[in-house]
């Protein structure tokens, strides 16, 4: 007969590494990582061409990273470490040419449309600025708490079809509160953003590809086309203009809310779906595994 400490700490373990209560802990610990971002940046010292915000963004996004590794890769039943460097080369590489790929395109067909056009040559003064505070650091905290943390243990318990449509919708309500946003405009994040990087997430189970897509599509779009970020102004290396239709510009959220844009990278994202189901990569629900576990017992 078992000791019931033993049966305790087993079932004390069982709760922790329910799906959900891993989801709380791992926010909780990307709380309190954000939370120590701004103190913790007062005490470095100036970087050379660093504004205070890009500092808070660069030891915001250190921050992130070491609670990932101390406590996001150990939770559940099976712990993996989605952010490991070893094999992180290709699918980082990979993901930086497909974001600047898939944006590159969508310029293409909004210039053919007549909606997007080179008016001058821009300036190289916010490189810097654009590489940490538009790519780096919302590449690497976004990705982490929704494919690394809500999208892993949404699957986890409901399965991925559920962990793509929450987590694509509440990507695209996240940016809500960005500047000039709407229905149209979350929507259109969803759809196209949400379903790429989630889909990339599913394909190589590693944070890599969809942190290098982030970090491309963003720098890309605002930093070489001059196009607003999410509603954020940019300051390009080209002085571009969008003009014609808001429905086909995106109005002064930028061709995110565009069905240019939702169109072609929604294409690409079911075209990564569609590779992680031929790949076998979809993930049952909870309950659906435990029912087969139960079924294949003697």
């Amino acid at each position: 007969m078992e000791e019931p400490a033993i049966v305790g700490e087993v079932r004390s373990q069982r709760i922790i590494d329910f799906p959900l209560v891993c989801l709380v802990i791992a926010l909780a610990a990307v709380i309190l990582a954000i939370g120590l971002a701004l103190p913790i940046s007062q005490l470095v010292p100036a970087l050379p061409g660093f504004s205070p915000e890009m500092t808070v963004d660069l030891v915001a996004a250190i921050l992130l990273v070491a609670a990932y590794k101390l406590v996001v890769r150990h939770l559940g039943e099976a712990p993996r470490d989605e952010l490991r460097l070893k094999g992180s080369l290709r699918p980082l590489a990979l993901g930086l040419f497909g974001g600047a790929a898939i944006f590159s395109l969508i310029v293409i067909v909004a210039a053919i449309a007549g909606v997007y056009r080179i008016v001058g040559l821009g300036s190289a003064n916010t490189l810097l600025a654009a590489l940490v505070s538009t790519a780096i650091f919302p590449a690497i905290s976004e990705e982490i708490v929704f494919r690394g943390i809500l999208f892993r243990w949404i699957e986890e318990f409901g399965g991925s079809w559920a962990a793509l449509v929450l987590t694509s919708a509440l990507f695209g309500a996240a940016h809500l509160a960005n500047p000039h946003s709407s229905a149209i405009a979350a929507f259109g994040i969803a759809l196209e953003a949400g379903m790429l990087l989630g889909a990339a997430y599913m394909l190589t189970r590693s944070l890599w590809m969809p942190i290098g897509l982030h970090a491309a599509w963003n720098f890309t779009q605002g930093q070489v086309y001059d196009i607003p970020v999410s509603g954020i102004e940019a300051e390009g290396l080209v002085e571009a203009q969008l003009s014609g239709p808001p429905l086909l510009t995106g109005d002064a959220f930028g061709l995110e809310a565009s069905p240019i844009a939702m169109v072609v990278a929604a294409l690409f994202g079911l075209w990564l779906l569609r590779l992680a189901i031929r790949r076998g990569q979809l993930v049952a629900p909870w309950w659906v595994r435990r029912r087969r576990i139960g079924s294949d017992a003697p």
